[in-house]
């Protein structure tokens, strides 16, 4: 991955709090902090001149801090370039400290009590009550507000994040705008990302208003970013010229019994797609001519308990291992698993289900040497393995997805639609590429076998699994809506 210094300031994800420690530090070194709030101000009254110019009236909400400053100041831009505009506050303005009394001062538009405010057709509202800088249920009038706006219909332009969610978690708290643009400035948050935030927050600008870098790296938790491929393509194999099928190594999936083969072979077709030289599908007798009849380029061999999976695994090519698509919960799988425990193996579905009464039996036998065991759990699956993490409150998921991590010494995908991807040392990615439409019957299967696919060539657990999700949601996106998880191995493509 990447070192901080070296991402775009676009990739990067800053909480609340180290925004807020930017800012400070922005004005510590001279540069006019005022001036910083006037450019916000601007970029937000330009955003709504130019996505909503049919507006018969700009609305705008304006809190008791620095968001309700950028308020003010797009209230004053926007008279100013002619357009009718209303203004309403939440508690008293005078109150107000520092660069918001300033903007408050400088707004010729005259403002109201926001309980006053009554949605009426023609209305675009520009929210800037909180912002991110919430961390407590929203007051009841400004939920009274939310739900009068909602229930309207009316466009909302959010500043930096509507108000109400979290800028941490992206989680609601109490009551918030579902906006149809959201404004923020320099780098977004984990609440831009995450799940329910990134719905609420509409179509994103991120608008530069005069930080420099290097004001602001020092200050970023540079272990969270989104999941691209710059911050995992340099890990990733390549083919050179003289490669061959042993060089690009070889995955083995394990298959369930015969009336449930078909996960499977999808994840390790999927694998084969990913770049794998070889790949076989270990098979109970039972399923063999099930399979058989339906593998072409992916070889079969009988594998039908502990004993025989022991004799095969004396020879060492066999580095990586897809477990649990199909496979069936219960002491088989077990057994299985902690038999390839100085292996590579993607642990999915029923594999993951199997340690629900002890996972701390799995994590021991992948504690020790370099991260091997990529874990994909979805909720329900994340909450067997990880109860007390799944179960507190206070942790946004990519806290919860770390904590995993750590606990498991394994790469965690927790999948979902803003899936995050978490390594034992800390390091979290959240995913934002992912289509509705994955959502279908066999489509773990086929991320299960993308990323045993890139860890048998060679790359590490972590890399690999965000490069597979991110590969899986490219490929989602190549077949479209109402696509099968067939038509979805077929668009699989290395990167």
């Amino acid at each position: 991955m990447l070192s901080i210094m070296m991402l775009p300031l676009a990739d990067l994800l800053l909480s609340p709090d180290d925004m807020a420690a930017v800012d400070r530090a922005a004005a510590a070194s001279g540069i006019d902090s005022y001036g910083l709030m006037e450019k916000a101000g601007q970029a937000v009254a330009a955003s709504a001149l130019r996505y909503f110019p049919e507006a018969l009236r700009y609305v705008v909400l304006c809190g008791p801090g620095n968001n309700g400053g950028d308020g003010y100041v797009a209230a004053r831009a926007l008279r100013q370039s002619g357009a009718q505009v209303q203004l309403y506050h939440l508690g008293e303005p005078k109150r107000l400290k520092g660069d918001a009394a300033r903007a408050f001062a400088d707004c010729p538009v005259a403002g109201e009590a926001l309980e006053s405010y009554l949605p009426r057709a023609g209305d675009v509202v520009i929210d800037a009550i909180f912002g991110a800088g919430l961390s407590r249920p929203v007051p009841d009038q400004v939920a009274t507000i939310i739900a009068r706006v909602t229930e309207a219909g009316l466009p909302a332009i959010a500043v930096d994040l509507p108000s109400g969610l979290d800028g941490g978690s992206g989680q609601i708290l109490g009551a918030a705008f579902r906006a149809e643009r959201t404004v923020t400035f320099m780098t977004r948050k984990p609440g831009h990302l995450l799940m329910p935030g990134r719905e609420l927050c509409g179509e994103l600008e991120v608008f530069d208003i005069g930080i420099p870098a290097r004001i602001i790296r020092p200050h970023a938790n540079g272990s969270i970013a989104e999941n691209t491929p710059v911050q995992w393509q340099a890990n990733l194999p390549t083919a050179a010229t003289d490669t061959h099928k042993y060089k690009r190594g070889h995955l083995v999936v394990f298959s369930g019994g015969a009336t449930a083969t078909g996960a499977a072979r999808m994840s390790a077709m999927a694998g084969l797609k990913a770049g794998a030289g070889l790949v076989t599908i270990a098979s109970p007798e039972q399923a063999l001519a099930v399979n058989a009849g339906m593998l072409t380029a992916i070889m079969l061999r009988a594998v039908e308990d502990e004993a025989s999976l022991g004799e095969w695994l004396s020879d060492k090519r066999l580095s990586t291992f897809v477990l649990g698509p199909g496979f069936g919960a219960g002491e088989k799988a077990r057994q299985f698993a902690l038999a390839l425990s100085d292996r590579h193996l993607v642990l999915d579905a029923d594999g993951i289900t199997s340690f629900r009464d002890d996972p701390q039996r799995l994590f021991d036998a992948f504690a020790d040497g370099p991260t091997r065991l990529v874990l994909t759990p979805h909720e329900g699956e994340f909450s067997r393995l990880f109860p007390d993490i799944a179960a507190d409150g206070a942790l946004s998921k990519v806290e919860k997805a770390r904590a995993a991590a750590a606990r498991a010494h394994a790469a965690i995908i927790y999948k979902g639609a803003d899936s995050v991807i978490a390594a034992p040392d800390g390091r979290a990615l959240i995913n934002a590429n992912a289509p509705p439409w994955l959502a279908t019957a066999g489509s773990g299967d086929v991320l299960a076998g993308i990323i045993g696919g890139l860890m048998a060539q060679g790359a590490p657990a972590f890399e690999a699994a965000a490069a597979g999700v991110w590969l899986h949601g490219e490929a989602g996106q190549r077949a479209g809506k109402g696509l099968t998880a067939e038509d979805l191995v077929a668009h699989v493509t290395p990167f």
